[in-house]
């Protein structure tokens, strides 16, 4: 009986691997027709699902609210049929753009989703009149570091205890261009 369990579950865990990959090459050959989107309020209960997946909960219902309400803010979405699987977030002040958040549903990391929703945001901010644009991002996130490097980011300071946990904050800018 033990045995027969044993092979139950090594046989559920292979098709639980051929489906994974078979869901990721689905995914990159449809990444490709995924469209970055405006998100409203409409999206509010999307963008509270996509943060505690994603960033563990950042923001209240209430902050999301004004981020997807406020005319000085772009908050952009990529969905996958009906789940919002991306978001990307930005608040204008004068001509600077301060990303206030870049997310990506962890199944779907590692495709370019992220690199995506920065890139509208760029563009957008841009044809808004920003000049420049500005992101804190923890001190130890290589990844995210290495990420916005590759958009020509620069760490210009620090900000002290920043994060809820007392994890420092790196301030990068970058120069936006018409």
């Amino acid at each position: 009986m033990e045995r027969l369990r044993i092979e139950k579950k090594k046989f559920q865990d292979q098709s639980q691997r051929q489906l994974n990959v078979m869901n990721e090459k689905d995914l990159k050959s449809k990444s490709s027709s995924l469209e970055v989107i405006p998100l409203t309020l409409k999206d509010l209960n999307a963008c509270l699902k996509l943060d505690k997946i994603a960033l563990k909960g950042l923001w209240s219902k209430s902050l999301w609210e004004k981020e997807l309400s406020d005319s000085r803010r772009i908050c952009l979405g990529i969905f996958d049929h009906s789940n919002l699987i991306a978001i990307g977030c930005g608040w204008i002040v004068v001509d600077e753009l301060q990303l206030t958040a870049i997310a990506v549903h962890p199944i779907h990391r590692r495709r370019g989703l992220a690199k995506l929703i920065l890139s509208n945001l760029l563009v957008q901010a841009t044809h808004k009149g920003c000049k420049r644009a500005t992101l804190e991002v923890k001190s130890n996130n290589s990844a995210a570091l290495a990420f916005y490097k590759s958009f020509g980011f620069i760490i210009s300071g620090s900000r002290r205890n920043y994060y809820k946990n007392g994890a420092n904050a790196l301030i990068q800018w970058k120069p936006l261009k018409l």
